[in-house]
């Protein structure tokens, strides 16, 4: 039996090792030491346990390592832990926690050396634990890329810039004059990428509000946006156009109707005026009173009365 690890050692480190294979925790892969990895995010007041292997770029992460000795058997060790993030950088200490970010998104790989150094035994057992860890960026801001009013009863599109990683969800609705309304839905929609088009008809106009829900698979982000939708300026110019043409038929019309029965007067008034009273003496000695008309339209003269009367001297 080999004197460096007495037969107490290995019976109790293959007690251990089938213990670790039956679990559904994720255990490390050491020959000598069992445990798991726990990793910890904190975001202003709150704390997050992932544990998924997804974390958030330049957020404050804190991975503890918990290790399994329900015997007590390595309560006189003394441990050592070296931290390789992946990302070049290496900690070591020796307690089994370590703080650190990730400055950037990307897949790392966290390898954690652990080593337990009995007072009695000699070398220190060791073994190494690693970790795949996918770091996704935080959604932290949704912006509007495009104006802020539109036009009513006009297909409108609505471009939004989302800085998360994706895959992302993406909940969202519009609310008429921004009145809420519990019991409408959202339209779900899987994103891809950073960008997000929208296209909406708007059926009335005023203030409308633009609810948007945003999540990933470290983050949630959610926020409205307020839309000022117009009348249509095509639709107003048509509008105006035809209350014109109504006016002026109106006035022409009223115009021909003022102006008709001057017209009537001015042409018998006209042809009244042609009218001539002759005095004639015939060769009886009588006076002859002829009254002619002559047209203006045929230029006929015509003799309308021939009246035969007393002669008068003068």
């Amino acid at each position: 039996m080999d004197r460096e690890h007495p037969p107490w050692m290995l019976l109790h480190l293959l007690m251990v090792l089938p213990a670790m294979a039956g679990s559904a925790d994720p255990l490390t892969d050491l020959e000598n030491v069992a445990g798991k990895l726990v990793f910890y995010q904190t975001e202003g007041n709150a704390t997050y346990v992932r544990n998924t292997g997804e974390l958030a770029s330049d957020v404050p992460t804190e991975t503890m390592f918990e290790f399994f000795d329900p015997q007590r058997s390595f309560s006189a060790a003394k441990f050592t832990y070296t931290w390789d993030l992946g990302n070049g950088e290496v900690i070591k200490g020796s307690e089994p926690v370590v703080r650190y970010l990730y400055p950037q998104s990307g897949n790392y790989t966290l390898r954690l050396k652990v080593g337990a150094n009995m007072p009695q035994y000699a070398p220190p057992i060791t073994g190494v634990y690693s970790k795949d860890v996918q770091v996704l960026d935080a959604i932290k801001n949704i912006e509007l890329a495009g104006p802020a009013d539109y036009t009513v009863s006009q297909g409108s599109s609505l471009a939004f810039h989302v800085d998360g990683s994706p895959p992302m969800w993406v909940c969202w609705r519009f609310l008429t004059s921004c009145l809420p309304d519990v019991t409408a839905g959202c339209t779900l929609t899987m994103l891809y990428e950073n960008t997000l088009e929208l296209n909406h008809t708007f059926t009335s106009t005023g203030l409308h509000c633009l609810d948007i829900s945003v999540r990933n698979d470290i983050s949630k982000l959610q926020t409205s946006f307020s839309l000022y939708v117009r009348r249509n300026d095509h639709t107003q110019l048509l509008f105006i156009l035809t209350c014109a043409a109504v006016l002026a038929a109106t006035f022409s019309f009223i115009l021909v109707v003022a102006c008709r029965p001057w017209k009537q007067n001015a042409s018998q008034v006209a042809a009244s005026s042609n009218a001539a009273f002759l005095k004639d003496r015939d060769a009886g000695g009588e006076n002859e009173v002829v009254v002619t008309f002559s047209s203006v339209e045929k230029g006929e003269r015509e003799r309308l009365l021939l009246q035969r009367g007393p002669q008068y001297s003068s």
